[in-house]
């Protein structure tokens, strides 16, 4: 077996590591880009004590008009580091940001699917990444997607270049994060450590990555959800995010993010809250697509022993999985499809979409447009 590992140039994780953020942004120079999401407070805390930042706010998921304008403040300003404080839009701005600073090109002339998908440059402004919510594990990943109203489709800028210089994870950042973005952005990390256990790309090293999250996920999600003051369980889920992010990083996701691609091109809502809707589903149907027609699936192990990380049963089978994955998303009052902009006559194009995603190719099936068209019907 052959495979590459990459993260973040370095990890510093625990309650309190955000106050070192003005000591590691000084490592690479003095003039300082912040971007941060609206609720934030740049004059507040540790990025109050920056010396004269500039300050680009941020809210949704990038565009490609948002990326466009932030790259052009940021040129304006000639940063020595890029510092994203907030959530996963926030950071995957950050990065775009970061790298784009290298280019003398725009995005559509980098960006997958919709636009030219020329490289990007092989360095970036040193970013540092510093998630307030826990979920896409963007502080470790290498790419930021960007949503172009225009097209109605959500497509990625993707380099090496784009890991962080730091991940710096606070668990205590995420204690005013409301109920439904932590249920949201957790059920994500959740996603992001079950589809690269069972995706055909696993490797040994994203597999105890996976495992780990996953019981980080199982012990602190739903505790966070009934208790956001929990620090203990606050802090399982900030490394449930930052677990899955390496998984993914490193191993291929599925039909879950197959699906929320184009669904959030398609309906605009937050990437988390569109993973959560569809995850119980898209597990029930690939767990039966496996047992119709690949029975001697790694993968149907693999949902198995999800499964008993997840419930603590030690004799739990996949259906136990699909089982503890529904009522998880009850308990936490996840939205369906329906509520979060999707209609039914859309069911057909999401289909279409979803089956030419780049993320189905590590599902551990292939699905049909029917089974996807199910999934829909049953998210909805």
């Amino acid at each position: 077996m052959t495979f590459t590992f990459r993260t973040a140039g370095q990890v510093l994780v625990g309650p309190g590591v955000s106050a070192q953020v003005p000591a590691l942004a000084a490592q690479h120079g003095a003039r300082t880009l912040v971007v941060c999401g609206y609720h934030t407070d740049p004059g507040q805390g540790p990025l109050g004590r920056l010396a004269d930042p500039t300050v680009v706010r941020w809210s949704g998921e990038p565009t490609v008009e948002g990326v466009s304008a932030a790259v052009e403040s940021a040129r304006a300003a000639h940063p020595d580091v890029v510092i994203g404080w907030g959530g996963g839009s926030v950071i995957d701005l950050a990065k775009a940001v970061g790298v784009l600073l290298h280019s003398d090109r725009g995005v559509l002339d980098h960006l997958e699917v919709i636009g030219a998908g020329l490289p990007l440059p092989s360095t970036s402004v040193p970013v540092i990444a510093v998630p307030t919510t826990a979920g896409t594990g963007a502080e470790v990943t290498a790419n930021a997607p960007v949503l172009s109203a225009e097209h109605g489709v959500k497509a990625s800028l993707r380099s090496p270049a784009m890991l962080p210089a730091a991940a710096v994870v606070d668990p205590e950042l995420t204690l005013s994060c409301p109920p439904d973005v932590t249920a949201s952005s957790g059920l994500d990390a959740l996603t992001q450590c079950l589809e690269p256990l069972t995706s055909v790309k696993a490797n040994p090293i994203s597999d105890a990555l996976a495992r780990e999250g996953l019981a980080r996920a199982a012990a602190g999600l739903r505790r966070a959800g009934a208790d956001g003051s929990d620090l203990a369980a606050r802090t399982d889920m900030s490394l449930a995010a930052l677990l899955s992010g390496m998984a993914l990083a490193n191993a291929k996701l599925g039909a879950v993010h197959g699906l929320a691609a184009p669904l959030g091109g398609m309906t605009g809502a937050a990437h988390g809250r569109l993973c959560a809707a569809v995850l119980a589903a898209t597990t029930e149907v690939n767990v039966r697509a496996l047992r119709e027609r690949d029975p001697e699936s790694r993968a149907l192990a693999r949902y198995a022993e999800a499964a008993r990380i997840l419930t603590g049963d030690p004799t739990a089978g996949p259906d136990d999985a699909v089982a503890w994955l529904r009522e998880t998303v009850s308990l936490l009052r996840v939205p369906p499809l329906g509520a979060l902009g999707l209609a039914s006559d859309d069911h057909e194009r999401a289909a279409d979409a979803a089956m030419a995603a780049s993320s189905m190719a590590g599902n551990p099936v292939r699905l049909t447009r029917d089974e996807v068209l199910e999934i829909l019907d049953h998210s909805s």
